[in-house]
């Protein structure tokens, strides 16, 4: 049994929920996870009822921040990773940063992991690669010596957004849209690999550092899409239509939807020519990569976790 207090602020998203389940293998049981998304909180308490999760607009500083007391080890997650207004990305991922950096000094917490994000060596110009860079620059300018991890795409269990999203939208879709040839590269990461990456940090007490996460092989977007047919059995048509009718077909559902899965931003952060630095992470942090055909397997198949579904 692991007696290390973990506090992880934005704890219910796709990296909290799957990092909980290595932690608890491993014997971890003093987890605090802190997160305003009440539906995926409630999910967590089903899946985990004995680690503590509670509400907290980590934005603005309240009671929550009693949890940080006597915390060994802060991951910091939280992240507005989708939608259309900037307001929320200055929220989540710019004012949450500053007042948890500040908590953890104020309480001496002896060790952070903070999450980045492979976006911020990008090309791409949205509003979260924005905010994103802003965010790991106050981490590194705060003084906090820490480990600085940056993923790429990632996916896994609890993928409320990237390939869970696009699994379940194939299974209501006759026709599975494609923008144009579908020949955007990505360098997917399997979350389940990062999560290992997190707990080595912990475990190894890495202070120091930032590092690229890449996922090891390029795969194609529509080749993505491809196998996450195969691996559920879906019956849709994969079919490519015009980039620019694919991008009308999101503005028009932005404006129905005010928190779209898929934006026409990412779309055209879809096209950009990014590759990411590819560093021997295996290695570094003593984690075995899993093959991107070996990884949707379990995305897709595990009897539990498969088929539990977030909100956006």
């Amino acid at each position: 049994m692991m007696l290390q207090k973990i506090v992880l602020p934005g704890g219910a998203g796709l990296v909290g929920q799957n990092l909980i389940v290595r932690l608890k293998e491993k014997g971890y049981n003093n987890i605090i996870v802190l997160d305003k998304h009440k539906a995926n909180l409630e999910v967590l308490k089903r899946v985990h009822p004995g680690v503590i999760a509670e509400y907290a607009d980590l934005a603005e500083k309240g009671e929550w921040q009693k949890h940080f007391e006597d915390a060994d080890v802060v991951v910091m997650l939280q992240a507005q990773i989708g939608g259309n207004e900037y307001q929320d990305y200055v929220r989540n991922n710019i004012d949450s940063t500053r007042i948890i950096l500040e908590i953890i000094k104020n309480n001496n917490i002896p060790q952070l992991v903070a999450i980045s994000s492979s976006v911020v060596m990008s090309a791409a110009d949205d509003f979260y690669t924005q905010t994103k860079k802003e965010q790991e620059k106050m981490v590194v300018d705060s003084g906090i010596s820490c480990p600085i991890l940056r993923p790429t795409l990632m996916f896994g269990w609890f993928d409320r957004k990237h390939l869970g999203w696009l699994s379940r939208l194939m299974k209501k879709l006759p026709l599975f849209p494609i923008p144009g040839d579908g020949k955007y590269m990505r360098q997917p990461l399997y979350v389940g690999d990062f999560c290992n990456i997190i707990i080595s940090c912990i475990e190894n007490k890495k202070t120091q550092g930032i590092y690229n996460i890449s996922g090891h092989e390029k795969v194609d977007y529509i080749d993505i899409i491809k196998e996450i047919k195969r691996v559920t059995k879906a019956s849709v048509l994969i079919t490519k239509i015009p980039y620019h009718l694919f991008y009308v077909l999101l503005w028009v559902w932005a404006i129905f939807d005010k928190s779209p899965p898929f934006t026409t931003r990412q779309l055209e952060a879809l096209k950009t020519k990014d590759e990411f630095e590819v560093i021997d992470w295996p290695t570094i942090f003593e984690v075995p990569r899993t093959s991107f055909i070996d990884a949707i397997n379990e995305t897709f198949t595990h009897p539990t976790y498969s088929n539990i579904v977030l909100e956006f």
